[in-house]
């Protein structure tokens, strides 16, 4: 079972990853609108309130919504730094 730091850090890893591509605005509007995912000023994941899995696959589906298929191709590079997680995409 992966540790709560872990998905913190995958899924600022998924932002960042983003962000290159869409931007920071768009980027960090679609993280805020998942319940649970706290920032902090920096736009940094500050805490998960809740089960850490949902949290990652609602945010993951708030991307892939935007952009489909593009969000798959390119986090699964950063996906495949933490096997410990599955993800449904």
């Amino acid at each position: 079972m992966a540790e709560p730091e872990d998905y913190k850090n995958l899924i600022n890893d998924i932002i960042a990853k983003q962000t290159l591509i869409l931007g920071p605005s768009i980027v960090l509007i679609k993280a805020k609108n998942v319940t649970g995912l706290n920032f902090d000023s920096s736009g940094k994941v500050e805490s998960l309130d809740g089960d850490p899995q949902q949290i990652l696959q609602n945010l993951i589906n708030e991307y892939i919504a935007l952009s489909g298929q593009i969000v798959k191709n390119i986090l699964n590079p950063v996906f495949a730094k933490y096997p410990g997680i599955k993800l449904n995409i």
